[in-house]
């Protein structure tokens, strides 16, 4: 089973991005799970949701305590957030920043293999707005390899109608393209 935790603030689309990426496992014949864990937040404050992936079925029901894989949307989250607390000992940080993998991982002190994406430039050019989730889907595709692009395109397209489903494949595509992941 692979289990990811995203981290994220309210309005940025850790929520969707989950529900998304389990959408196109159970296309492509996996069972997933896709929920959030939040209180009464508003939009800006801090929310984590979580995926679960597997081949056969899925029983557990509780957060993600030992991800695999943390995906994190706003890098100002780093500040206050233990986002690799209980992060397996070879797993994956995928992270929205301007900073390569290896400046990152020097700047945070990480230890784990890192992927980086500049989601928000990509969101703003592609979308026009500051949402980053389907960018870092992208990013989380090129990370893991867990899931086929064409799989989480087909599911962003059913989300997302018309011109924003287009918007928001474009900006998964770009974000597959130009993520980089260091070991």
């Amino acid at each position: 089973m692979i289990e990811v935790r995203w981290h994220g603030r309210g309005g940025q689309g850790a929520v969707t991005a989950a529900e998304i990426l389990a959408h196109a496992a159970i296309n492509e014949g996996k069972y997933a799970q896709a929920f959030p864990s939040f209180g009464p937040e508003r939009r800006g404050a801090p929310v984590v949701a979580f995926n679960r992936f597997d081949d056969k079925p899925i029983w557990i029901r509780s957060d993600v305590y030992e991800p695999d894989v943390v995906v994190v949307l706003d890098p100002t989250l780093l500040k206050n957030v233990n986002v690799t607390e209980g992060l397996k000992s070879d797993g994956i940080i995928i992270l929205n920043t301007s900073k390569k993998p290896f400046e990152a991982k020097e700047r945070y002190g990480f230890k784990f293999k890192m992927a980086t994406v500049n989601a928000m430039r990509i969101a703003l050019d592609v979308i026009g707005i500051p949402v980053v989730n389907t960018a870092m889907l992208g990013a989380f595709l090129k990370a893991t390899g867990i899931l086929k692009l064409d799989s989480v395109l087909e599911a962003v397209k059913e989300r997302f109608k018309g011109k924003a489903g287009e918007k928001n494949v474009e900006a998964v595509t770009h974000a597959y393209k130009e993520t980089v992941l260091v070991g």
